[in-house]
């Protein structure tokens, strides 16, 4: 039997503003200001009681810095993340397989990642019953901790093109 108010939820965030030293891009870390502004995406999170039971990310050094900041803010209530390397240099298509694996048990799982595949998952997901202002400013500008939080009707392996509603996008600063 399901349940509505057992609804499931998933909030896909891209990393903070990342430096740009002499290293490969996958070594990048954040910048000062994505040190200081990531802290922010774990504090809107609690104020909307949002605690995501599972989190994976890129293995990309900025996203796991941005992870480890927003779970520092989430405290005893975050779950240990999932690097998956899959998440780097990925398709939305690619990142939605990756989605699908989740577990159903999992209520609310939090995805952090890089552009351009943050905002084209957005695009493929958002159903016609999204908030539409949402869905406008984030096909618009996606910046440096960009956050999508989207209500999921179903099933994580059946999601796929325009079953997702887009609650909130936001750029906690």
């Amino acid at each position: 039997m399901s349940n509505n108010t057992d609804q499931k939820r998933l909030i896909v965030l891209r990393h903070g503003k990342a430096a740009y030293p002499p290293v490969p891009d996958h070594e990048r870390p954040l910048a000062d200001r994505g040190n200081t502004e990531a802290p922010a995406a774990g504090r809107w999170l609690i104020k909307r009681d949002l605690y995501p039971d599972a989190i994976v990310t890129s293995d990309a050094v900025r996203t796991r810095q941005t992870t480890t900041w927003v779970i520092s803010e989430l405290g005893d209530k975050a779950p240990t993340p999932y690097l998956d390397s899959r998440l780097y240099l990925s398709s939305a298509s690619q990142v939605l397989s990756v989605i699908n694996e989740t577990e159903e048990q999992v209520r609310t799982l939090m995805v952090v990642g890089h552009m351009p595949w943050v905002q084209e998952l957005g695009m493929r997901l958002a159903s016609v019953e999204s908030d539409e202002r949402a869905v406008l400013d984030m096909a618009e500008r996606y910046p440096t901790l960009g956050m999508m939080v989207f209500n999921i009707p179903g099933e994580w392996a059946s999601l796929d093109g325009r079953d997702a509603d887009m609650t909130h996008f936001v750029v906690p600063r």
